[in-house]
């Protein structure tokens, strides 16, 4: 006799699609221990302080950069939200760096605008965080969709967090990069200018043109 062999049904629709459905994060954070850790807080680096020395690079722990100004109107927004992040995710490192003050690190990951924020693993940056809505939500939202660390429910911004770490008032100040570009534009358009003006005369029959 011959075996009859029974037709295999595709699976039901809802158990394809949950797989699918389930997806992995795309950053592997090593949670950090948080054992003998009372407060968790946002760290601020000082102009002598280097970026580097606080990213592991033989390490897959997680940390968040936070690239602003303190005269950024943007920047002061977001920082009682930013300052609330610690709680939210007790088990990730936040950082925040004057970008004015490191410029060689701001144009090395990119900082072209502020704020910029950044998911570091080790030391590689893995994702940057491009909402215009800068939230506690929204922030909450791009760090569980990179590494799939649920924040507290608890959390949310209270009046310590528009007090510090991070300021939320504007100082004033100068904007250094902003006075460069300026000044390199206009030094630009005036050498342009007199190249131009020197051109035209060493070209036979321009000077004549202004003669009359």
């Amino acid at each position: 006799e011959q075996p009859v062999l029974e037709p295999v049904l595709p699976a039901p629709a809802e158990e394809q699609n949950g797989t699918d459905s389930a997806k992995a994060p795309k950053v592997n954070c090593e949670e950090r221990n948080m054992t003998g850790i009372d407060r968790f807080t946002l760290q601020i680096l000082n102009v002598s302080q280097d970026l580097m020395e606080f990213l592991n690079p033989n390490s897959s722990d997680c940390t968040l950069v936070l690239f602003y100004t303190p005269w950024c109107r943007f920047s002061a927004s977001l920082a009682p939200h930013f300052n609330s992040l610690p709680r939210a995710f007790p088990t990730l490192r936040f950082l925040a760096l004057d970008a004015s003050q490191h410029s060689s690190l701001s144009t090395r990951f990119g900082t072209v605008a502020v704020p910029n924020i950044l998911l570091f693993q080790g030391a590689k940056p893995m994702a940057r965080f491009n909402h215009t809505d800068r939230t506690l939500e929204t922030l909450k939202d791009f760090i569980f969709n990179q590494t799939g660390i649920e924040a507290k429910s608890d959390v949310a911004v209270t009046e310590e967090d528009w007090e510090g770490p991070l300021p939320s008032v504007l100082t004033k100040g100068i904007d250094w990069l902003l006075l460069f570009s300026v000044l390199f534009l206009t030094g630009f358009v005036m050498y342009a200018t007199i190249r131009t003006e020197s051109i035209r005369w060493l070209i036979p029959g321009q000077e004549h043109e202004h003669q009359e």
